[in-house]
């Protein structure tokens, strides 16, 4: 079979790893020049394909590709936009095949979750029909942890590092003022549908007392007494209380209590507001005074406090995508496979999109305490070694994280039309 180029895309909610996965699969396409020829990579996503705007990641320098694995957020930009079903919209798909023929690509890379698996699976299934076949492999990205048969999801070790630790410093520092100051911190962290990262946080717990004292979860049904109960305990036996709360904590109904009324491209409902909600009951219950944070953002874009475990667990994802691609695979995901024994080790196999579009992993009941404000034993033995390790990125002289920056040189236009999303 003549040589095909690959084409490479990063897609919604970026992590403080994936661009270690794009090293990966780009590392890895260069190693293997007799099978793979260029690699172009989609300026934001999926709409760079659309739109034929394919980044040359030929142009980069080794070391400057090198340097990606250190890098958070998306260096080649990421998109939140959902392909739609062949029959609702074929030009899209016509338009992609286009694009991918013009450029002579058979390899599809796409970094993403639930929905950019689906995507790609989609791809898989229609470029066949269409008459080009096109090798649509989906590398596994979720701080959300989420993703079915994978053992953990690439970027969410660093997440659980980054709320873990940012709950132990939190907590220290309302210890030190509750006397006089603030009685209540909450603490608001990404997760739609599923607690794990609300759930990393209790490993900041070491011992009887230690924050948090109190962790939502929305697979955990919440209830308005039995919260406030908790938290007027929890002042009067610590003097404090510190709280960490989904943004997908929900009530019994299944109604969020922080939704925004919106919704993402995704059709997702967009969350937001759970922390000042739980505050205004508390005041309004209670009467104590609190604080506040959202993590958004911050918690996801954390490099320089990176799990080295997920770091290597994320260009591990990206070199097997390349080498599954090579051995003809088509329609997969490398999944991370935990080992079994006390001592962790971990290992990549594949798993078939077809299971795995749409399907979203939830926290199991028992990795939460039986009163359902924390984790169990069970929970932090799955927790503690998905944050272990540091994998710290250089630093300048002037004390900052050096991080790379592409020159996004594009390749030439092929196709004269011009696609308008």
């Amino acid at each position: 079979m003549a040589k095909k180029n690959a084409f490479y895309a990063q897609s919604g909610g970026v992590t403080a790893v994936i661009n270690a996965s794009a090293c990966g699969v780009i590392e890895t396409a260069r190693a293997h020049k007799k099978h793979i020829g260029k690699v172009y990579a989609g300026h934001n996503g999926i709409i760079g394909a659309l739109r034929e705007e394919l980044i040359d990641t030929s142009k980069e320098s080794s070391k400057t590709i090198a340097g990606l694995r250190h890098t958070p957020s998306g260096a080649f930009g990421s998109c939140r936009y959902k392909l739609k079903g062949l029959e609702e919209n074929k030009a899209e798909y016509e338009r992609l095949i286009d694009v991918f023929k013009a450029h002579n690509i058979g390899y599809f890379f796409y970094n993403g979750g639930g929905d950019s698996a689906d995507t790609c699976l989609k791809i898989s299934q229609l470029s066949q029909t269409m008459g080009y076949p096109i090798q649509a492999i989906h590398v596994p990205k979720t701080v959300d942890n989420d993703l079915p048969f994978t053992d953990n999801s690439p970027g969410f070790g660093s997440v659980a590092k980054y709320v873990a630790i940012s709950t132990k410093e939190a907590a220290l520092d309302i210890e030190s003022m509750c006397e006089t100051s603030t009685k209540v911190f909450i603490l608001e962290v990404m997760g739609r549908h599923a607690g794990w990262i609300a759930g990393a946080s209790g490993l900041a717990a070491e011992s009887e007392g230690d924050a948090p004292h109190i962790i939502l979860f929305p697979e955990i049904a919440f209830n308005k007494d039995k919260f406030i109960k908790r938290v007027k305990q929890t002042v009067k036996k610590h003097g404090y209380c510190v709280i960490v709360a989904s943004e997908g904590a929900q009530y019994k109904d299944g109604t969020f209590l922080a939704d925004s009324g919106n919704t993402d491209a995704f059709g997702h409902k967009q969350l937001g507001g759970v922390a000042p909600t739980l505050a205004t009951m508390v005041k309004d219950e209670l009467g104590y005074k609190y604080h506040w944070a959202v993590a958004d953002y911050l918690q996801r874009a954390a490099r320089h406090i990176a799990s080295k475990t997920d770091v290597e667990q994320a260009y591990a994802v990206g070199k097997a995508a390349v080498e599954m691609a090579i051995a003809g695979k088509n329609a997969v995901m490398p999944a991370i496979i935990r080992g079994k024994g006390k001592r962790y080790s971990w290992k990549i196999a594949e798993a078939p999109l077809s299971e795995v579009a749409n399907v979203e992993k939830m926290m199991p009941r028992n990795y939460i305490s039986k009163d359902g404000f924390g984790i169990s034993e069970q929970g932090k033995d799955y927790f503690k070694p998905l944050i272990q390790g540091e994998d710290y990125p250089p630093y300048t002289k002037d004390g900052l994280p050096q991080y790379v920056k592409l020159k996004k040189v594009f390749a030439e236009k092929k196709i004269k039309k011009k696609f308008v999303i």
